[in-house]
């Protein structure tokens, strides 16, 4: 008797949790839907909606080269992998660009790696040397 309660119990909360979840609304099903496996944003839109944030666009010739430049004076480790150095300075510039606090705290995490720390006067010359560029925007 106890064990038919038990199990009386347990199917009729299964069928409670069951009708909480299911839903007839097709208006719920296409806003929780999930976008299409093949609809990841494109380099192209990324790019255009980049100056929005605060991204600056990538840099290429003088300008790109004026940005290693600079980083390497602070530190060549910085540079060691170039598209990474391309990629963080424009990364920080977003939170130079959207007045983030603690931009010297968010260039260390940024721009340190396994092979080099980033100290906090170099996170500060970091953000001297990316002023112009974050301008670009």
């Amino acid at each position: 008797m106890k064990r038919t309660i038990t199990v009386a119990v347990l199917l009729a909360a299964l069928a409670t949790l069951t009708a909480c979840t299911s839903s007839d609304d097709s208006s719920d099903s296409q806003t929780n839907a999930r976008p299409p496996a093949g609809s990841t944003p494109t380099k192209e839109a990324t790019e255009e909606a980049a100056p929005s944030v605060g991204l600056p666009p990538e840099p290429t010739g003088k300008v790109r080269d004026g940005l290693l430049a600079a980083l390497f004076d602070i530190n060549p480790a910085l540079t060691t992998d170039e598209n990474d150095a391309i990629d963080n300075a424009r990364n920080q510039c977003m939170a130079i660009n959207g007045a983030a606090q603690n931009l010297d705290r968010t260039a260390q995490q940024r721009f340190s790696s396994g092979k080099h720390a980033v100290t906090a006067a170099e996170a500060k010359q970091i953000n001297i040397a990316l002023t112009d560029f974050c301008k670009t925007a």
